[in-house]
């Protein structure tokens, strides 16, 4: 099997077991020297509405995961927003 399908399967395994959620996208797949940088799509509950009790609506959020060469998560960080066009020029 393919080392990005490899980073890309750890990655939503991490999110979905960590973050509680079943809706899980890897959105962008970047190797960077020895680590990977990934950015996942994800969708949760919206906790505001949940803490008040209302019907639960699923909202969308990004996560940054760096991943390294032995699949070991070594980071992750949710984005306040993500733009694929300001990765580009990268």
């Amino acid at each position: 099997m393919s080392k990005i399908i490899d980073v890309r399967n750890a990655v939503i395994q991490f999110l979905k077991e960590n973050i509680k959620t079943s809706d899980v996208t890897i959105i962008r797949v970047e190797k960077s020297g020895e680590t990977w940088k990934t950015v996942a799509e994800v969708y949760e509950d919206d906790s505001f509405l949940k803490s008040m009790n209302l019907p639960p609506k699923k909202i969308r959020l990004f996560y940054a995961v760096v991943v390294d060469a032995e699949l070991e998560i070594l980071s992750f960080t949710r984005l306040s927003t993500y733009d694929d066009s300001e990765n580009d020029n990268n």
